[in-house]
């Protein structure tokens, strides 16, 4: 299933729909969506201080850096247990998906490749740093990363390319590197289940400020 989710959102509300997603869907579904703001992003395991002074910011269920999505192209991919990605081990689950964004920018014209080595200089900004089977341009520079986390319900990948091209059509073009069979739907998540996730952790200073 592909969702392009036309409405932009605050960073909690992104969050919490993703999280709606992950915990309800039936069957795998890639979401597409904007930002409301100039929102930055952080892994649940990233520090809250790498985040410059004065910026919006949200941490995510999942792992990775530090993301500014001023102007990235944002998706998240839901795949429930008994489906074949998320069956798959951890890293092998992130190079099929990166395969499948390297062949959709590929006919945008744009060249990548996976990285097959992590870096020698880690840092907290995702973007700063590829690590093994994200996507670099021809001049090494990182356009694509993620994070993934695995629960009961299957798993949740959520990305950024920070590349242009042609965007419009990128969400099917993915959808299509991913699934024989794409239906575009248009999903309504629970606002009141929302809103309390939002609460009880998206909007909750112990939950973004943690170390």
């Amino acid at each position: 299933m592909l969702w392009n989710d036309a409405v932009p959102h605050d960073g909690p509300i992104n969050m919490a729909i993703d999280d709606w997603l992950w915990q309800n869907a039936t069957i795998p579904t890639l979401r597409v969506y904007r930002w409301q703001g100039e929102w930055m992003s952080i892994g649940y395991f990233s520090s809250s201080t790498a985040v410059p002074e004065g910026r919006d910011f949200v941490r995510r269920p999942t792992g990775g850096g530090v993301v500014d999505h001023r102007e990235d192209w944002t998706y998240t991919l839901v795949v429930p247990r008994g489906f074949g990605l998320a069956e798959l081990p951890g890293a092998e689950s992130y190079r099929m998906i990166h395969l499948a964004i390297r062949e959709a920018l590929c006919a945008e014209k744009i060249d990548c490749e996976l990285v097959s080595q992590e870096s020698d200089d880690p840092s907290e900004e995702c973007f700063v740093c590829p690590v093994v089977y994200d996507l670099v341009a021809d001049n090494g520079k990182k356009i694509a990363g993620a994070g993934q986390r695995r629960g009961k319900q299957g798993l949740l990948h959520q990305g950024s390319l920070q590349v242009s091209g042609l965007a419009e059509g990128r969400g099917e073009r993915l959808a299509r590197m991913l699934s024989q069979e794409v239906n575009r739907i248009s999903l309504e998540p629970n606002v009141t289940w929302m809103e309390e996730r939002c609460e009880s952790v998206y909007r909750n200073r112990s939950w973004n400020e943690k170390k």
